[in-house]
Formats: C-alpha cells, sequence, structure tokens
C-alpha cells in the first residue's frame, strides 16, 4: 500500500478514535469504506478486527461497573459473537449487498420514527427478549460486511441507555464480535500476515485520539448523547444506500 494511502487510513482511524472515546461507537465510519475503496471488503473487515478487540477491551474495563443489567449485556454479547462467526463465514464467498440495503431501509424507518416520536424508548422486558436474536443479526452483518452498527447501534439507541451503560454493553459486543472473528478469518485465509500487521497499526492513531472523544463525551448531555447516535446511524443509512446503489 501506498504511503499516501497508509496516512489516509491513519488519519480516518484517528477520526474514528475520537468518536470511539465520545460515544463508544462509530470508529468504523471512516476508516472501514476508505479500505474498501482503496482494497477490497476482506481486507477491510480484516484489519479491523484488532481495533474491534482491544479499543473495546479497554473501554469495557474503564465502563463496567455501569452495567445494571449484566443478563441482557452479556447474551447480547454473546448472540453478536455467535453471528459473527456465522457472517465470517459468509464473507468468504458472499456479497451481502442486497440485505445491506434492507437494514438501510429499516434503519432510515427507525431514524424517521424517533425523530417523529423523540421521547419513544424501548421498554427493557421486550429489549431483554430481543437481545438474542437482534445480536446474531448485528454479528453477522459485522462478520460478512465489517459493519454491525445499523443493527447495533439502532437497537441499542431505542433502548435509551445512560452513556456510561452504552459504552460498557457496546463495547462488550464488539469484543465479542472481534474475538469470533479472528479464528475463522484465519482458517478461511481471510486474515493474512499483512492484514493482521496493518490490523495491529491501526490501534496507534485509534487508541491515541480516544481520551480526546472521552473528554468530549463527558462533557454531553444525555439529550446530545442521544442525537450524536441519531447522526452516525443517519451517516450509515446513506453511506449503505449509497453503497448498494452503485
Amino acid at each position: 500500500m501506498e504511503t499516501a494511502d497508509l496516512i489516509l487510513i491513519g488519519l480516518a482511524f484517528a477520526a474514528g478514535g475520537i468518536i470511539k472515546g465520545a460515544v463508544g461507537a462509530g470508529a468504523p465510519l471512516l476508516a472501514v469504506p476508505l479500505m474498501v475503496l482503496l482494497r477490497d471488503v476482506q481486507f477491510a473487515v480484516a484489519v479491523f478486527v484488532l481495533p474491534n478487540i482491544i479499543p473495546n477491551l479497554l473501554q469495557f474495563l474503564q465502563y463496567r461497573r455501569a452495567i445494571d443489567t449484566p443478563r441482557f449485556t452479556f447474551t447480547f454479547a454473546l448472540a453478536g459473537g455467535i453471528g459473527a462467526g456465522l457472517g465470517t463465514v459468509a464473507l468468504a464467498g458472499w456479497r451481502p449487498d442486497l440485505l445491506m440495503l434492507m437494514v438501510a431501509v429499516a434503519l432510515v424507518s427507525y431514524i424517521a420514527f424517533r425523530l417523529a416520536r423523540p421521547a419513544w424508548q424501548m421498554p427493557k422486558p421486550l429489549a431483554s427478549k430481543l437481545a438474542l436474536p437482534v445480536g446474531i443479526v448485528a454479528g453477522a452483518l459485522q462478520g460478512a460486511s465489517g459493519l454491525s452498527a445499523p443493527v447495533s447501534l439502532t437497537f441499542l439507541n431505542a433502548i435509551r441507555f445512560e452513556r456510561d451503560m452504552f459504552v460498557a454493553t457496546v463495547s462488550l459486543y464488539f469484543i465479542a464480535l472481534g474475538v469470533a472473528q479472528l479464528p475463522v478469518q484465519i482458517a478461511y485465509g481471510i486474515m493474512t500476515t499483512e492484514r493482521f500487521a496493518y490490523s495491529a497499526l491501526s490501534l496507534i492513531p485509534l487508541i491515541g485520539f480516544m481520551p480526546v472523544g472521552a473528554w468530549i463525551g463527558r462533557r454531553l448531555s444525555r439529550e446530545v448523547f442521544d442525537q450524536l447516535i441519531l447522526l452516525i446511524l443517519v451517516v450509515l443509512a446513506i453511506k449503505i444506500i449509497f453503497d448498494a446503489l452503485t
């Protein structure tokens, strides 16, 4: 890969680190599409495995005491790991364009609903029942395309956790995705020595800029935090629709 491309990817990971530090998610928003453009989907998904494990482990250790519904959190994470394994197998020979377009339609519908009814919140008993199937679907999307956020963030945003609980839950979820993806990627030849090296190097700008985002995040009100998550979902919807149509 050329030096200019490496610099662009490094800057994308740095920006992702700021977003990740502030809201606990969103790091792949810039880096994954850029890597797909420069190389391919398999390269992007493989490179993002370590960024899915190490930074999220750091955030989980920092915010784990905020978890007040451990059964929900661990069920959601375990389901994500199962889905990620299945999605990684699909990545070896499947193009999920149509599925992602369907996800984008559902995502746009949810955003429109939230804008129309900003005070709506998913009841926690219902969220507990949906944790397993939603976790598997989001994990499968992560394994196949590198992006689980259209489903996982939408689901968690609908529950409207406090920031610390949100960060702890989504961090453990992403850890499970990465841990499940790595051995399957190695077994199918998706994770190569070159891609693993790039994955390790990407941790430098990502982790390096997370404290900047954390400093910003601590100063956000719940309303602003909720709006930032919605903004991330809007960007994701636009990206998915653009990719599917082009």
